[in-house]
């Protein structure tokens, strides 16, 4: 077959592919079996060098004019394919924008960030400022500096997580106490959330829990102020008519001590499940703050007076919301969660 037999073939078989081409990855295809390095014309082009030199510039334009004319239908083509694909994409894509909306599910918070919120507005609204201490604490600040002797059982390892001999998992936010103090001069009025970690598990205590540590030191402060302020704080969280009570106990910390028992908000005082017959409930720990720890704060205990309070912050949420285990606080159940609204 001569080269315009091999030029009319192709340009034949060119128009009769192209016709079949249904989109623009079959037409490339197509195209690469023509054009492509191993394709029909850049053969004929390859075959150049067995052409007598004298007919090589003639046989060279006839070659090029054809590969641009394969060229153009291929592109005239693909455009056209290109168009349709377009047009076919914005038509399933398209959306009736007069149609209902799809009702979202509702998300909630989880229990312990209402309670944390809820604590935060309570404290906030008395002139609390926040403070976030590290959770990654030394020795001094979260035991030696809160007058915990060398001896006491919370120092022992199977009640705390130690990274080195003197690094480890803060036990309780009060080391932030610490740190503000020995930073700021009263008066100091501060509030101190966050995670804590203590070796405990059972349906009551988890390993690693929140807490929330109250600080106010200042001239006359007195033990009065406390039981104001709680009273004020039980309202708020646990409604109206709540009676707040302190019984005698012991933190190395503070000196006086008391348990803070808040009357049952289920029964009114009349003794139920919840207060276990007794019409109160315990909720926190708190007290004078300790000579000792004022003075390695620098701070003049004879000048100046304070009291600390420091809360679980599952164990309100628990009590609130009448949870009966705590590992559902961390398990993620959105069936359990959704129970809960602002």
């Amino acid at each position: 077959m001569d080269v315009n037999e091999k030029i009319n073939d192709i340009e034949k078989q060119v128009d009769c592919e192209v016709g079949k081409a249904e989109s623009s990855k079959g037409l490339f295809e197509i195209k690469m079996r023509f054009l492509g390095k191993t394709g029909e014309i850049s053969s004929l082009m390859k075959n150049m060098r067995d052409v007598p030199p004298e007919q090589r510039p003639t046989l060279g334009k006839i070659l090029n004019a054809l590969r641009q004319r394969v060229e153009a239908k291929f592109d005239e083509i693909e455009l056209k394919l290109k168009e349709r694909e377009l047009k076919k994409k914005y038509e399933d894509e398209k959306i009736d924008v007069t149609l209902p909306a799809k009702n979202l599910p509702c998300g909630a918070y989880h229990p312990n960030t209402l309670i944390r919120n809820q604590l935060i507005s309570v404290f906030a609204g008395m002139g609390f400022e926040i403070f976030e201490g590290p959770e990654i604490e030394n020795d001094y600040y979260n035991f030696t500096a809160l007058n915990t002797p060398k001896d006491h059982p919370a120092r022992d390892m199977q009640d705390t997580f130690y990274i080195s001999d003197d690094l480890l998992l803060r036990t309780q936010t009060s080391a932030g106490q610490i740190r503000v103090m020995e930073n700021k001069k009263p008066p100091i009025k501060i509030l101190s959330p966050g995670k804590v970690y203590r070796s405990d598990d059972d349906a009551t205590h988890s390993p690693m829990f929140s807490q929330m540590e109250g600080l106010v030191v200042d001239k006359g402060i007195t033990l009065c102020d406390l039981k104001g302020m709680l009273d004020e704080f039980a309202r708020k969280i646990f409604g109206d008519g709540v009676k707040t009570r302190l019984r005698p106990s012991y933190f190395p910390f503070t000196e006086p001590s008391v348990e803070v028992d808040v009357s049952c908000f289920e029964c009114g005082g009349k003794g139920c499940r919840l207060c276990k017959g007794t019409g109160w409930i315990e909720i926190l720990g708190a007290g004078m703050v300790n000579r000792r720890v004022l003075e390695g704060c620098a701070i003049d205990p004879d000048e100046y007076t304070g009291f600390a309070f420091g809360m679980g912050i599952e164990r309100i949420a628990m009590l609130k919301y009448g949870i009966n285990n705590m590992k559902l606080l961390f398990e993620g159940d959105t069936r359990f969660l959704k129970q809960f609204k602002d």
